[in-house]
């Protein structure tokens, strides 16, 4: 006997009549009675007896019973089991991302995603480039969302979105700014210079060194968050990801792309021998659209 036929006969056996054990399969009548007549053949023997419009367990049925019924209690455990890591019920989802990213797109897309599967818990950390493949190859994070897939590593990428370069300053400082903003519009006014802060950083000092800017970069700032709070502080300007400077503004801030259209990838990492879940992939399509909205011009 296959599963099939198990099934079908727990559901005659329980219900005592094939149209009770069709509605109970959601099957056609004929589709039961089917299945029920094959596994008595291939078993050689009834087993059940049609009396009266019902159908009445042999003995060797009632020998046969105790045993699916076994067999059955672990399919209906394995199919709950299932349900459970389709929607991520008691699911932990380990997910490190560059400050940048976990200081906004992070927070709303866990926030949206517990809407949805509210039994999931969430491991949420912020690490620098230089820590993202450690935290993968030690097993401390399943999922790890950065710009740069570093070449040669054990890792498969997963494209959500990209982001641009935009200049964060004080309106007051820069009143009337136009839509766009040149470097060279930047090159009297005081900048805290992001240029040790990773790729992003080196993307800004690459165009600077191209268009050959002098720049008066009065503090460097290894983190966006401190470049930020330094700007609403009044210490000057400065050049970060539009997904930082979106999280950081606040009364008074304003933001504007650089004319340049410098611009850069967000993507997720997943170990080769450790792909991402279907709670995995739930979540970074759920992070792809929530990097899109707030990608987009405010």
């Amino acid at each position: 006997m296959n599963l099939r036929h198990i099934e079908v006969f727990h559901a005659v056996y329980v219900n005592g009549s094939v149209s009770a054990a069709a509605r109970m399969l959601n099957v056609s009548q004929p589709s039961v009675s089917k299945v029920l007549r094959h596994a008595e053949s291939l078993l050689g023997f009834p087993l059940f007896h049609r009396t009266a419009g019902r159908l009445i367990p042999t003995e060797d049925a009632h020998t046969l019973f105790g045993e699916v019924s076994e067999i059955q209690d672990r399919v209906l455990a394995l199919r709950e089991a299932t349900r459970n890591l389709k929607r991520g019920a008691g699911s932990l989802l380990r997910v490190s991302a560059l400050p940048s990213i976990a200081l906004d797109a992070i927070p709303a897309t866990v926030a949206q995603f517990l809407r949805k599967h509210p039994d999931t818990r969430f491991d949420l950390q912020t690490v620098h480039h230089a820590d993202l493949l450690r935290k993968l190859y030690e097993r401390e994070t399943d999922i790890a969302v950065a710009n740069v897939v570093p070449q040669g590593a054990p890792v498969d990428a997963h494209w959500l979105g990209a982001g641009e370069l935009v200049v964060l300053y004080r309106e007051e400082d820069m009143p009337g700014a136009p839509p766009r903003i040149g470097l060279e519009e930047l090159g009297g006014r005081p900048l805290i210079s992001l240029a040790s802060s990773g790729p992003i950083g080196q993307l800004f000092s690459a165009e600077v060194q191209r268009l050959g800017v002098e720049l008066n970069e009065v503090v460097s700032a290894r983190t966006f968050h401190i470049a930020t709070a330094l700007v609403r502080l009044g210490v000057g300007m400065t050049v970060v990801d539009n997904l930082t400077a979106r999280a950081s503004l606040g009364p008074g801030l304003a933001m504007r792309p650089l004319k340049s259209r410098l611009t850069f990838d967000v993507n997720a990492m997943t170990l080769k021998d450790r792909p991402p879940t279907a709670l995995g992939t739930a979540f970074l399509k759920s992070l792809a659209r929530t990097i899109d909205a707030l990608s987009r011009p405010a």
